[in-house]
């Protein structure tokens, strides 16, 4: 009986896709992110054509990539231990009120004519410093909105759903306003759009979560954080997949502008388009893993996605045909939306709680903190090698990454099966434990 009546209160149909959206701290959360990364989008792509726009230089565009990310790459650590420590949710309003501040003295430079690439630069390192903090915190506080622990792969994949439905409208938003206000314009919207994600977060009422602090000291704890995400070896083989992807194949974003304007010959549209491909394909691998109703089965969608992103960007660094290039980078949003919010997952559900901020760090790190040396790679190279031969590399390397990652899936997956049979993920033997349990309890009565 109460099987049944559990079974009727679960979502069903399209309902199960938004099942997250009952919890009201998520669904303040969903709201308010959801206009404010629209802003975020926005900026992000600005700031790329606005630096090749003033230099020219496929170089520069790979300098402003590093020094936005290299922050997370050394900040990002110790941010995981101080997530663990501190209070995640106030980590979370103070970073979003920073980036607030940062991108409204973007807007106030570009509107009275001081921009520089020189000021882009330095800017681009603050809000570097400022995601370091914030993506382990946010990453680890997704868990405290659900009450149910089953609900956390659809959490995240809504909220994946969620930036890249923002990544879909948002360059298409800002190729409209780069070429008719100019990219401050833009800045400052994104600026705006943090007054809503702010506000969401002052809704939310999250229950006081006690941490116990088994390390006085932070060394000691990062220390601690680093053995335990490299000393298991899912965690550790979906950790170095990801950093490979970020190193080889994300950089591809970076180099954009120049595949829109000299390689198809078009303009800051066709940079938008380019980009708004890539986002639908990203919508759409997060609305599908939304739908699933299981983990099982996802490190087989990481093997795979990791290789069709790999293999789209190897196919769109050949093309010269704008319509060809659009569809590419749809296959490519997919692929990698699929490995990111897949390898997110996996690690959220087998992860101990107490070591979650240091292990999201790294996670974090892995995916953001190894991107300033591809963009910076991938800036330098394309001076010498050109854009297409760069990304025709790193899209090889990628697939490379893919295949060796399904050849350890079948070890990976027994040393996951005894977490999820804990936890209840595999249902047939958690059933089977139970009434072993309620058979041994019967016969000593």
């Amino acid at each position: 009986m109460m099987s049944n009546s559990r079974a009727a209160t679960e979502p069903k149909g399209i309902r199960i896709i938004f099942r997250s959206l009952r919890y009201r701290n998520y669904r303040l959360f969903f709201s308010g992110q959801s206009l404010s990364l629209i802003g975020t989008w926005i900026q992000r792509l600005a700031m790329p054509w606005l630096v090749y726009r003033l230099s020219e230089s496929p170089f520069l565009l790979g300098v402003v990539g590093f020094a936005g990310q290299i922050p997370t790459f050394l900040l990002a650590p110790f941010a995981g231990v101080l997530s663990d420590r501190w209070n995640r949710y106030q980590i979370l309003i103070t970073t979003q009120i920073l980036a607030m501040i940062q991108a409204l003295i973007l807007a106030t430079l570009f509107l009275t004519g001081a921009i520089k690439v020189s000021h882009i630069v330095f800017l681009s390192v603050v809000l570097g410093c400022i995601n370091a903090f914030d993506v382990p915190a946010r990453q680890s506080l997704l868990i405290e909105m659900v009450d149910k622990s089953n609900d956390l792969g659809n959490a995240i994949a809504l909220n994946s759903s969620m930036v890249n439905s923002a990544r879909l409208l948002g360059p298409s938003l800002a190729g409209i306003l780069i070429a008719t206000m100019g990219e401050g314009i833009c800045f400052l919207i994104n600026g705006i759009s943090y007054i809503f994600v702010i506000a969401s977060l002052f809704f939310m009422k999250l229950k006081p979560k006690k941490r116990e602090i088994k390390n006085s000291h932070i060394l000691e704890a990062l220390k601690e954080g680093f053995a335990y995400t490299f000393g298991f070896t899912p965690i550790k083989s979906i950790i170095l997949l990801l950093a490979l992807i970020s190193l080889m194949g994300m950089p591809y974003t970076v180099l954009m502008p120049v595949f829109a304007k000299e390689i198809l010959h078009g303009s800051s549209h066709t940079f938008g388009f380019l980009m708004g491909a890539s986002g639908i394909g990203a919508l759409t691998g997060a609305i599908y893993l939304a739908s699933r109703k299981t983990v099982l089965g996802l490190g087989k969608i990481i093997a795979i996605a990791a290789c069709m992103f790999g293999m789209g960007l190897v196919a769109f660094s050949l093309s010269r045909f704008f319509l060809l290039s659009v569809v590419l980078m749809v296959m490519t949003g997919l692929g990698m939306m699929l490995q990111l919010a897949s390898s997110n997952t996996i690690i959220q559900t087998i992860v101990d709680d107490d070591k979650r901020g240091r292990v999201m760090s790294i996670f974090s790190m892995a995916f953001m903190g190894t991107a300033p040396f591809g963009s910076f790679l991938a800036g330098s190279l394309a001076s010498f090698l050109g854009a297409p031969n760069t990304l025709l590399i790193g899209g090889i390397l990628c697939v490379t990454g893919a295949v060796i990652f399904a050849r350890k899936l079948p070890d990976l997956r027994q040393l996951v099966r005894p977490i999820y049979i804990r936890l209840g993920i595999i249902p047939e033997v958690a059933k089977g434990i139970q009434a072993a349990t309620e058979l041994s309890i019967s016969t000593k009565k």
